[in-house]
């Protein structure tokens, strides 16, 4: 027969560790390791943004980071648990019934009714009453949803938990559900993989995005963080951060989008390989050099334009020589010489300059030479701006087809729009690379013929 004292003062001893556990208080900010909640790495570039953002406040901070991936409805929770300091995740900062302190808001997004454009399209909030709209519980979108609610009692929508915005998206995309609730940004990233979504109506006054912290954060945190995003703030540094992530997601057309990932697809197996070895060459991610070859010539390697640039790298005759490049129009030659070549103009730049503004300016004199390069940036110096930094000089770049502009310039007149439009649908496509292709050596490719065929590709 079983002791009833021992085993109640046994229970009795489970029951006071399991309260200590509870009662337990994470250490101190300041005590040398900063706990902050992220999101989830499929989250995709909203994720990034944050976990770099998080990074740079710990730096400051002169604290270890430590990093807790968490789904956007576990995040209120671990705040009011004080399982963390801070959640570096982009909250809704209105009032709550969570509890919730939050820090300055360092971005302004609408929130989204997103829709099939293939339907009927829906013009009022009230024609979504007895549709399935779907919104990823504890997001910003969902807090939006609610304040609806004030005007619109009858709305409801699913909360899922185990899903990401992209994935309802997608579903949406696919017909399986009728709409979904997301932000622009989301919305401008997701149209690149589905071009059939479509934004037909605000769910609430736009969302002033803020980092979450508990009710009892300690005060000298809290301002800490203020000094934190009013210094990015105005050394330029969220602004760069925000065009880094999200600034180019508009840039590709529907049919552009679709004609890349049809591309992906079928014509990227045969020459991936090539990549990879040009990468290996260079140190640069084969993704990269696959969304600058498919911006040039669409991956075909006999493409010529009409100012006889040529071949899968698109190089000039003067390039294809310094590169030592007997045919433009082999596929392997052009690419490693297209690589290489980029690698030089990333070299000859200053080295304060830092990634990934150092990839964006070489391929801007990728396309325009360096030496217009140079006149692009000594124009953005003399207007304030930071030439080391590609988010100001793509501002400028396009101004040196003005006369008013190149004649002060010792390399005169050029295309400079042309420049900006290239770097931009290379992030695009590069972006959408890196979601869509793992970073794995390719299968050995079948052995691919070619034909020499009037040529399709010219250059704007």
């Amino acid at each position: 027969m079983r002791n009833p004292t021992r085993c109640s003062k046994t229970l009795l001893a489970s029951l006071c560790l399991l309260l200590a556990a509870c009662d337990q208080q994470i250490a101190p900010w300041n005590a040398g390791k900063l706990l902050v909640v992220v999101p989830e790495a499929a989250q995709g570039p909203e994720a990034e943004f944050e976990h770099e953002l998080a990074r740079l406040l710990a730096e400051q901070l002169h604290a270890t980071l430590e990093m807790i991936p968490l789904p956007q409805n576990e995040v209120l929770a671990a705040l009011r648990n004080h399982q963390a300091h801070l959640a570096a995740v982009p909250l809704r900062s209105v009032d709550n019934p969570a509890a919730l302190r939050f820090g300055p808001s360092y971005q302004s997004v609408r929130e989204l009714v997103i829709c099939n454009g293939d339907k009927p399209p829906i013009k009022k909030l009230d024609a979504l009453i007895g549709r399935q709209l779907a919104v990823v519980a504890g997001s910003a979108h969902e807090v939006a949803l609610r304040e609806a609610l004030t005007n619109l009692p009858s709305l409801q929508w699913q909360a899922h938990r185990d899903l990401t915005t992209q994935d309802l998206l997608a579903e949406v995309s696919e017909g399986t559900l009728d709409c979904a609730a997301a932000n622009e940004l989301q919305l401008a990233d997701a149209r690149n993989y589905h071009p059939n979504l479509v934004a037909y109506l605000d769910i609430a006054p736009p969302s002033k995005l803020a980092w979450g912290f508990p009710e009892d954060a300690d005060p000298d945190l809290l301002e800490q963080i203020k000094v934190f995003f009013a210094d990015i703030e105005q050394n330029g540094t969220l602004k760069r951060m925000l065009d880094r992530y999200y600034g180019h997601n508009n840039r590709l057309r529907k049919m552009d989008a679709a004609a890349f990932i049809t591309g992906i697809n079928t014509v990227l197996p045969r020459y991936r390989r090539i990549f990879e070895e040009a990468a290996t060459l260079t140190g640069m991610d084969w993704r990269l050099l696959a969304a600058l070859a498919y911006q040039e010539s669409q991956w075909n390697p006999l493409a010529t334009s009409y100012t006889n640039v040529r071949g899968m790298m698109m190089l000039t005759g003067d390039t294809a020589d310094e590169m030592d490049v007997s045919n433009r129009l082999d596929a392997r030659e052009s690419t490693l010489a297209g690589a290489k070549y980029l690698r030089i103009l990333k070299e000859q730049m200053p080295r304060r300059i830092p990634e990934p503004d150092r990839t964006w300016l070489a391929l801007a004199a990728y396309n325009q030479g360096a030496s217009h390069l140079e006149d692009a940036r000594i124009l953005t110096g003399r207007a304030g701006l930071n030439p080391d930094h590609w988010s100001d000089v793509k501002k400028w770049m396009p101004m040196l087809n003005r006369p008013i502009y190149y004649t002060t310039l010792k390399h005169g007149y050029a295309r400079g729009g042309e420049a900006v439009i290239l770097v931009e649908s290379i992030r695009n496509y590069y972006d959408m690379l890196k979601r869509l292709e793992p970073n794995q050596p390719a299968a050995v490719p079948e052995e691919v013929s070619y034909r020499l065929v009037t040529p399709m590709r010219l250059l704007p």
